[in-house]
C-alpha cells in the first residue's frame, strides 16, 4: 500500500554554487551529504554537481514523504541514498529516520532519480503494510 509520495526539483547550479563556495562549501557538503554521497558524486566527473542536486532532491523528496521537513526529527544526515554499480539508488535512512518512517507505517522507500545539466527530479514512494 502507499502510504505518501514525495517530490522535489532542485536546480544543479544553485548546488554547484553552494558546494564550491571557497567559504562554507566544504560545511555544506559535511552537513548535507554523507562521505559515501560525497565520494560518488565525487567520482562522476563532469556529472558531479548534477549528482550532488540529485541526492540532494531525493532527500527532499524522503522529507515530504515523511511529511517531515528538516529539523529536530530528521536531519539531511539520516537519508542517504546509495547505488550500486548498474543498480538502481536506494534511500538508506538512520536508525532515528528509521524508527520514525515505522511509525508512520512506512516499510520501504523507492526512489528515482533524474538530471539534466541544469535540474535534477527526485520522486520517493513510501509503501507501508496492507492492501492497497
Amino acid at each position: 500500500m502507499i502510504v505518501a509520495i514525495g517530490t522535489d526539483l532542485t536546480e544543479v547550479e544553485r548546488i554547484r554554487a553552494a558546494v564550491t563556495n571557497p567559504r562554507s562549501g566544504r560545511r555544506f557538503r559535511d552537513r548535507v551529504f554523507t562521505p559515501g554521497e560525497q565520494a560518488y558524486c565525487e567520482r562522476r566527473g563532469r556529472a558531479t554537481y548534477q549528482s550532488y542536486a540529485a541526492r540532494f532532491a531525493a532527500k527532499e523528496a524522503v522529507m515530504k514523504a515523511l511529511g517531515q521537513g528538516w529539523g529536530p526529527r530528521l536531519g539531511w544526515l539520516d537519508i542517504e541514498v546509495r547505488r550500486q554499480l548498474g543498480g538502481r539508488p536506494e534511500v538508506r535512512l538512520s536508525d532515528r529516520a528509521k524508527a520514525y518512517a515505522a511509525s508512520l507505517g512506512v516499510r520501504r522507500l523507492h526512489l528515482t532519480l533524474t538530471h539534466t545539466a541544469t535540474l535534477a527530479e527526485a520522486q520517493v514512494v513510501a509503501e507501508g503494510k496492507g492492501e492497497g
